[in-house]
């Protein structure tokens, strides 16, 4: 009995070690660059300038369904599926637009790339773009993602970018900032382009 206590809280001060070497390295992880403009009291404005991303579209009409097509393929170009075998950091947030006749997934790529210095995908269906640079409205969310809770979140931002007399254009967009085996401190958002 005693041998199962010892085993036991081992291996849970080894999972606690993990979920904090996760969150300090997740901190240091590039984020996309963007300015704070206002914030309200339940979502904030922003401006995002223009950025490199790869991106897959997708018929996929899940947040489920979109990020298990997207994220294998796009994470396969940065670990090296590349016309340079190159290895490319993780960055953060992964985008996703889930559409009504086509969805996309992308990743922002590391500030140091453009279009002359990025490694071409050896995957087809992986695009090479710039964002539009865009004023969003956002509205942040904890806990593990799920489209029940983007669902949720799109409908409050909407009434309140309406109770504000604020107008916006395109479809409500997911940002996902953590990897699928962090437990705590995890970052979510919805977001939509304002007029």
């Amino acid at each position: 009995m005693k041998v199962i206590v010892i085993i036991a809280i081992t291996l849970f001060a080894l999972f606690i070690l993990f979920q904090i070497y996760t969150y300090m390295s997740i901190s240091k992880t590039e984020t996309q660059v963007y300015k704070l403009v206002k914030v309200e009291d339940d979502f904030e404005i922003r401006y995002y300038p223009s950025a490199t991303m790869a991106m897959v579209s997708s018929p996929s009409k899940s947040f489920r369904d979109l990020g298990s097509y997207g994220f294998g393929k796009l994470s396969k170009y940065i670990f090296g599926g590349n016309s340079e075998k190159k290895q490319i950091a993780m960055t953060s947030p992964v985008h996703m637009d889930i559409g009504n006749t086509n969805s996309t997934v992308a990743f922002v790529l590391p500030s140091v790339y453009n279009s002359i210095n990025l490694p071409k995908p050896n995957d087809s269906s992986i695009s090479i773009v710039k964002s539009v640079p865009e004023f969003v409205a956002v509205i942040q969310f904890g806990g593990f993602a799920s489209t029940e809770s983007i669902n949720k979140h799109q409908i409050l931002l909407e009434k309140s970018l309406k109770a504000k007399g604020l107008s916006f254009h395109g479809n409500f967009r997911f940002l996902g900032y953590n990897p699928p085996y962090q437990i705590w401190g995890r970052r979510n958002e919805v977001i939509v382009a304002l007029n």
